[in-house]
């Protein structure tokens, strides 16, 4: 019987338990770097970021340098358990060279998004909490990753970007500036005298506090067609305030253009 171990397995029933035993004994200290390090990476990317943060370092950075820790770190742990093992890392390097145009053509999507998420980070055309409209999507930016970009839609949605066709497509700020112009549009009945609407339009600008004084407003005629009198209005304000000033001012404008019996057209 132990001959026949012998020839079959080359090794003594001890040395092969040896064997086992170191074999065991490695697969679960790999096991163990991999648990152990993704946890110190994970407490130590928290750290960082704890301490950019208060370093007043840019929010699109500090979201940025965390994503890109926590992969450098997680991929130095997997290193680590793969030695662990055994296996020289010469042969693994071998093997990831065999298969280096596969490997290529895999990542080359990454690598751009990659590149992309420095160029934003330095070129800057949005932050964290900036509304912007890019690649067919319109919401506000809450990450920016080594990869992707996270941006929220007002209907609370997440959607993701990768950074390379967002760095390189139109994008639309629209919190970027300090201050932004609000516009209306309102069509009117024919019959309604336009310096009588310019009166009532220039009292509910006058009466709301968040319009920009020091920039001109304008109330003027655009067009007059077969469905009416079209009148256009243009005012500033902060641009945090745009969307609360733009809702408040219709509705007051409905309540006034009522009282003084001013007449929408009919469509």
């Amino acid at each position: 019987m132990l001959v026949f171990f012998e020839n079959m397995f080359g090794m003594k029933p001890h040395e092969l338990n040896g064997v086992l035993f170191s074999l065991l004994t490695n697969v679960v200290l790999a096991i163990g770097i991999a648990i152990v390090g993704f946890w110190l990476t994970g407490i130590f990317k928290r750290f960082v970021i704890r301490m950019l943060k208060k370093s007043d370092t840019d929010p699109g950075l500090v979201s940025f340098l965390g994503s890109f820790l926590s992969l450098s770190l997680k991929i130095l742990v997997v290193i680590s358990s793969i030695t662990q093992l055994g296996i020289p890392m010469t042969s693994f390097l071998t093997l990831i060279g065999a298969a280096g145009i596969a490997i290529g053509m895999a990542i080359s999507g990454t690598l751009s998004n990659f590149a992309g998420g420095i160029m934003i980070l330095v070129l800057k055309p949005f932050k964290l909490g900036d509304e912007i409209q890019a690649l067919g999507e319109h919401g506000v930016v809450n990450e920016i990753q080594i990869f992707n970009t996270y941006l929220t839609t007002s209907d609370n949605i997440t959607v993701i970007f990768p950074n390379g066709p967002l760095a390189n497509g139109n994008i639309i700020n629209f919190t970027k500036e300090k201050t932004r112009r609000v516009e209306w549009t309102f069509v009117l009945s024919h019959d309604v005298a336009f310096v009588r609407v310019e009166t009532v339009l220039k009292s509910i600008l006058a009466n709301e506090s968040r319009i920009q004084v020091k920039n001109p407003i304008t109330i003027g005629l655009d067009k007059i067609s077969e469905q009416g009198m079209q009148v256009i209005v243009r005012a500033w304000v902060k641009t945090p305030q745009f969307t609360s000033v733009y809702f408040d001012v219709n509705a007051a404008t409905c309540i006034a253009f009522e009282k003084e019996n001013i007449q929408f057209a009919k469509g």
